[in-house]
């Protein structure tokens, strides 16, 4: 376990007496400045649904947010944007592509909206060189099943390239969240490389029936076992066996939130070996289940 309140000092440490060279983290976010500040502004204030909001931990400079990462062994990380409107993704595309290029560690990412041109911009992307993709169903608003998305979906099939969906309905409820719409998806795509944030929470369950029936779904740790998700929205332990067993056959990998998040980066490593589900697994989740997938 980690020590001093859960120091980010104590995380090389942490990962070395796993065996690791390094954590892969397949949930991080850094977004072009202005729409940076507004994403930190909603989740400082929250709104009626989200009540006070929390504070971001990490609400720094770029600069200084990669040097946490680089000083914790964070070794591979996408920058996660995400459109929420037409007309905005092709422009974040280029914005993320430009980032990896300028940082060695950064998985090359994109996201992708129902609109004209979405199957070119996706095209290009992934001859662009992207590794990941993401789309969050619940601050989009939109339909996966929409029949502009039905190209994209088979060329990310075709591709192998993974996509990380928030298709759950945390902070807030909304847009076309829960297991069914996405799982539409899967149904006539299956192979599909989806990966579920937050485990699908707080609608374990079906998501993780997802995991199991396709072999290309896998599972984030995103927040999900620390102290702020769980006062909220407690993993069920009827589930513990099932996640050992997803963990074990490369379906759950690590995922964390950052910077967004309202605590440190080394309580979310902690909130996964407090599961004590074995060496084995915490080496799967944090590095050999992401190494294999991207």
């Amino acid at each position: 376990m980690l020590t001093e309140q859960h120091s980010d000092a104590g995380v090389p440490d942490w990962w070395r007496r796993l065996g690791l060279p390094g954590l892969i983290d397949l949930h991080v976010h850094f977004l072009p400045e202005r729409m940076e500040r507004r994403v930190w502004h909603h989740f400082n204030h929250g709104g009626p649904l989200m009540g006070d909001g929390w504070r971001i931990e990490y609400e720094w400079p770029v600069a200084q947010r990669l040097e946490r990462l680089r000083a914790m062994g964070v070794q591979t990380f996408p920058a996660l944007a995400y459109a929420h409107k037409p007309d905005m993704a092709a422009d974040l595309n280029t914005w993320t592509l430009d980032f990896a290029r300028r940082t060695p560690e950064c998985l090359p990412s994109a996201t992708f909206y129902p609109e004209p041109g979405v199957v070119q911009y996706v095209r290009r992307a992934l001859a662009d060189g992207v590794k990941i993709f993401k789309v969050h169903l619940q601050v989009g608003g939109f339909d996966p099943r929409a029949r502009e998305l039905e190209e994209v979906w088979g060329l990310l099939a075709e591709s192998g390239v993974p996509v990380v969906v928030h298709a759950s309905s945390v902070p807030v409820p909304g847009g076309y969240v829960g297991a069914e719409p996405i799982g539409q998806v899967l149904r006539r795509h299956p192979r599909l490389r989806v990966v579920i944030a937050h485990l699908g929470m707080p609608e374990y369950d079906p998501f993780f029936d997802l995991a199991a029936r396709y072999e290309r779904v896998a599972l984030d740790t995103t927040m999900t076992f620390t102290d702020f998700a769980e006062r909220g929205m407690p993993f069920p332990d009827r589930l513990r066996p099932a996640l050992l067993d997803l963990g074990l056959a490369g379906k759950v990998v690590l995922g964390s939130d950052f910077p967004t998040i309202p605590h440190p980066y080394a309580h979310q490593l902690d909130a996964l070996a407090r599961l004590d589900l074995g060496e084995p697994w915490l080496r799967a989740v944090c590095w050999d289940n992401a190494s294999a997938m991207i």
